[in-house]
C-alpha cells in the first residue's frame, strides 16, 4: 500500500516536473533567439535633436550632452594607419589599441552577453558614424538608445556589417570591465572619441559619417577570448 502511495506521488510531481522544464526551455531559448549586434536603422552619422530620453534595462536615461560634444581631435599616432590595430580580449574584458607595436591606449569594455555574444575573429572597420540611435532585444532586454557617440561598426567574411557589431560610447552604464551588451563592445565615451579618430577610414572635415573604400581601409580589428 505505501509502495502505491509512493508511485501515486511521483506521477502527480510529473506534470509540475514537464511544466518547469518548459518553463526553463521557453526562457533559455527567449534569451539565445534574442538578436545580437546593435540595430540601427539611420546610417547618417548625425545628432538627433529631438531624442533626449533613452531606454536600457527597463530605466528610462537622460542622453547626457557629453553624448553632444562636438570636438573633433585628431589623434596623431606613431606608425602609419596601416599599422594600427585594435585587440579586444573577452577573457579580461578589455581592448588594447596598438600602434605598430606600441600601445596607444587600453581600456576596460563591455563585450557581449552569454546569450548575445560579441563574435570572435579578424575583421575590418566597414563604417564609422558620429551618432546613431540603437534599438532593440525585448522584455527586460529591450533597449532604446538615441545618439549613441563616436560608433565604429566592423565586419568579415563571415560576420556581415548588416549584423550591427561595432565598437561605440556609452553612457547608458558604466559597469565596464564586465559583460554588459547586446554583442557590441561598449566603451567609455572619452576612450572612443580617442578611438574614433584614430582608426580610420579617415574622417573628413565636418563629416559626420565615412565608409570604408580600398583607397581608405578600415582599421583591422582581432577579437579573441
Amino acid at each position: 500500500m505505501a509502495k502505491q502511495k509512493t508511485n501515486k506521488f511521483f506521477l502527480y510531481l510529473v506534470p509540475v516536473f514537464v511544466l518547469l522544464g518548459a518553463l526553463v526551455l521557453t526562457i533559455t531559448s527567449k534569451r539565445i533567439t534574442t538578436p545580437a549586434g546593435c540595430n540601427i536603422d539611420n546610417y547618417s552619422g548625425q545628432f538627433s535633436e529631438g531624442d533626449n530620453i533613452a531606454v536600457f534595462e527597463n530605466k528610462t536615461i537622460s542622453v547626457p550632452v557629453l553624448a553632444n560634444a562636438s570636438e573633433e581631435d585628431t589623434v596623431l599616432g606613431i606608425a602609419s594607419p596601416n599599422e594600427r590595430w585594435i585587440e579586444v580580449d573577452l577573457s579580461e574584458q578589455k581592448l588594447r589599441a596598438w600602434d605598430g607595436n606600441a600601445l596607444f591606449l587600453e581600456t576596460p569594455i563591455s563585450s557581449g552577453l552569454p546569450w548575445t555574444p560579441t563574435p570572435k575573429g579578424e575583421f575590418r572597420i566597414w563604417i564609422k558614424l558620429r551618432f546613431t540611435k540603437m534599438e532593440g532585444g525585448e522584455g527586460q532586454y529591450y533597449y532604446n538608445l538615441p545618439n549613441v557617440p563616436y560608433v565604429m561598426f566592423f565586419e568579415n567574411e563571415n560576420v556581415p556589417g548588416w549584423k550591427g557589431y561595432g565598437l561605440h560610447g556609452t553612457y547608458w552604464h558604466n559597469s565596464f570591465g564586465v559583460q554588459r551588451s547586446h554583442g557590441c563592445v561598449n566603451l567609455p565615451t572619452s576612450v572612443a572619441e580617442k578611438l574614433f579618430y584614430w582608426t580610420t577610414p579617415e574622417l573628413g572635415n565636418n563629416k559626420w559619417v565615412v565608409y570604408a573604400t580600398d583607397k581608405n581601409p578600415g582599421t583591422r580589428i582581432v577579437v579573441h577570448e
